[in-house]
């Protein structure tokens, strides 16, 4: 079984009282709970505003549990999905959640081991919008120094030099962390799509 060290070492100096490690701790995390909500809430971004806050403070009551044992945002979206359960029940909404594909316990497992034109086909628009919500779940459950520099170099358009700036390390360093968030992303997307691939065909 993996251990996280690196999240680990994050949450200990949670626990130690660091102010930045405090604030590393929420803006790594909200937008992609955030992200992870969402469409579990009937897209309804207040609702999700509200959860992931919840959660998120859930978390730090009970960060000294974390063991490190699973990713961080893993151990995070488990606390926000029963956040998101108990805010459907009190709000007479439970019978909309949804079951995604990511949520299938072998897609969980496999993601912890690391704008076409509409169709005039129903199922063709909706493999390619699923396809695009998966773009940004793989994204969002890769570590986010991956994350970060695929969304800046490919969503926004910034340069391996601008990136390198952004993640104060050399363009080299830049160009190979690329490298390897690409080959990261490539094995968590073919994962996460695979189902919907498979559904496609028959």
């Amino acid at each position: 079984m993996p251990v996280y060290l690196e999240d680990r070492k994050l949450v200990k100096r949670v626990l130690a009282g660091e102010e930045a490690a405090f604030n590393q701790f929420f803006e790594e995390n909200f937008g992609r709970l955030y992200r992870f909500a969402v469409p579990r809430l009937a897209n309804d971004r207040e609702a999700a505003t509200d959860v992931v806050q919840a959660a998120l403070s859930k978390a730090l009551q009970k960060i000294h549990s974390y063991r490190g044992e699973a990713a961080l945002f893993t151990w995070l979206c488990m606390i926000c999905r029963n956040e998101i359960v108990d805010w459907l029940r009190r709000n007479a909404r439970f019978h909309q959640h949804e079951i995604l594909t990511e949520d299938f316990p072998e897609i969980q497992a496999a993601v912890d081991s690391f704008r076409a034109p509409a169709s005039e086909e129903p199922g063709k628009n909706y493999q390619k919008h699923e396809a695009a919500r998966l773009i940004q779940v793989a994204l969002d459950r890769l570590p986010a120094r991956y994350g970060d520099a695929l969304e800046w170099k490919y969503i926004e358009g910034y340069s391996v030099k601008e990136i390198a700036l952004k993640l104060e390390v050399s363009p080299d360093a830049a160009q190979s962390l690329l490298a390897r968030a690409k080959k990261a992303f490539k094995e968590l997307y073919s994962t996460l799509a695979q189902p919907v691939f498979n559904e496609a065909q028959t």
